[in-house]
């Protein structure tokens, strides 16, 4: 997830307590998820304050004829009450809120949206046409307001998502307002719909982030990061039909620019085979500075996604290319280089690391070996194995010389004995005769 959702969560948290974002920026260290917990807590407290308020208000509904209630509301009531109340009200006569969304000026509409408890929004939605709301949502897509449409998203039900495909016209606010959607999984019915829906949207949103300015092209590649691989696969495939090598170059050192990297990695590590070898051949990656600031972004990274797109996508580029990134990960600070090959473990990345360590000089060859000598005599021999079954001996005796190992019957002697020693033969949660390679 993004510093854009959690950017999205501090406005609404600040929203929700009526002060200005800037008072709540030291709490971006909480994280988008931690952030969004503590945005609806404070949401929820507030709605269950003024619930009995609500209720009345609500009681009121079936006696005044909303041809006569909704003008006169429009009129006197703040949008931020209107807001507030409509939740409460739409849920105990959803007949009405379909009436009262069309009697409503979109305008004031919109002005209302921020304030409504969007846990409500589902149910506000199944019982109106969705055609107004569509309309409301073009109209805070024009004022820009982004951050709003992020929570109307998260909770759309699948026919909203239907027509805000064919009806939300602004291609960049869609892709932004997408961008700031706390749920994963809302994000994903969203792009699937516009892979799958009858406008075919998704070529034309491509273009258009490729063809926009860096923010829009940073909100794009948060979109497509956070989508599942089979949903990347086929915006990749999408990608490289539509975008032109310089047009795909462009979005890559914009990413680098604009602090993306990690979003770019995800997205190329669930690319396609063939998509894949388009993206690592960019003329791009030939430049000396591209791959050095890919490396420095990882710098501390462990999250899987990111070094699984790393390694497949350093593996593809040309041999020269490899070299001087391997060399670039020997630079990395002692620790780094001693946890590469965990990070090779977790993100299924040994033979794209054993591949560019191979072709590597022995002096850069030698780092990696001094480095991982310290490991432990159990994860030695898991690197002895992993080099072993990727048929690698010949290629990288300046590893195994350095890093000297025991066979596996060694691991397992030394494993009995120290647990005997311990008296907790029987201990533990796992047998003493099991073994991973790492």
């Amino acid at each position: 997830m993004t510093s854009l959702v959690t950017r999205a969560q501090i406005i609404l948290l600040a929203r929700t307590l009526h002060v200005p974002p800037e008072r709540l920026a030291h709490l971006e260290k909480l994280g988008p998820d931690r952030l969004h917990e503590l945005q609806e807590r404070m949401s929820r407290t507030i709605f269950d304050e003024h619930a009995e308020t609500f209720r009345r208000i609500s009681r009121l509904v079936p006696f005044i004829p909303l041809s006569v209630s909704m003008p006169l509301i429009q009129r006197i009531v703040p949008p931020a009450m209107t807001g507030r109340a409509a939740g409460a009200v739409g849920a105990d006569h959803p007949k009405k809120a379909a009436e009262t969304v069309s009697l409503l000026g979109t305008s004031y509409a919109a002005d209302c949206v921020p304030y409504i408890d969007p846990v409500t929004v589902g149910h506000l939605a199944d019982g109106v046409p969705p055609q107004p709301l569509v309309q409301v949502v073009n109209e805070i897509l024009r004022r820009h307001d982004y951050i709003t449409v992020g929570p109307f998203l998260d909770y759309a039900t699948p026919t909203l998502i239907e027509a805000l495909e064919l009806g939300a016209r602004d291609d960049e606010g869609l892709i932004h307002a997408s961008a700031y959607a706390y749920s994963a999984t809302a994000v994903n019915a969203v792009v699937r719909q516009l892979l799958s829906g009858p406008s075919q949207r998704i070529p034309r949103l491509v273009r258009t982030v490729l063809a926009g300015p860096p923010d829009l092209q940073r909100a794009g590649l948060s979109i497509f990061a956070r989508c599942e691989p089979e949903i990347i696969r086929a915006v990749g495939e999408v990608l490289f039909s539509v975008g032109s090598p310089p047009a795909i170059g462009t979005l890559i050192t914009n990413a680098i620019r604009i602090g993306s990297v990690p979003d770019i990695l995800t997205f190329t590590g669930n690319l396609s085979r063939q998509a894949l070898g388009r993206m690592a051949g960019n003329p791009v990656f030939a430049e000396q500075g591209v791959m050095a600031a890919i490396v420095a972004a990882l710098n501390g990274r462990t999250e899987p996604n990111y070094w699984r797109g790393f390694f497949a996508l350093a593996a593809r580029t040309s041999t020269e290319i490899q070299q001087r990134t391997v060399r670039l990960l020997a630079e990395m600070p002692d620790a780094n280089v001693v946890d590469l090959p965990m990070r090779a473990t977790e993100s299924d990345g040994w033979p794209m690391l054993l591949q560019l360590i191979a072709v590597a000089d022995p002096a850069v060859q030698q780092r990696f070996g001094t480095a991982w000598a310290g490991l432990s005599a159990e994860r030695r021999a898991g690197l002895q194995w992993h080099i072993h079954e990727h048929h690698l001996d010949a290629r990288l005796t300046a590893i195994t010389e350095a890093a000297p190992t025991m066979s596996v019957e060694e691991v397992f002697f030394k494993r009995r004995q120290a647990r005997r020693h311990l008296g907790a033969a029987g201990a533990g949660s796992g047998s003493a005769d099991s073994w991973s390679p790492w």
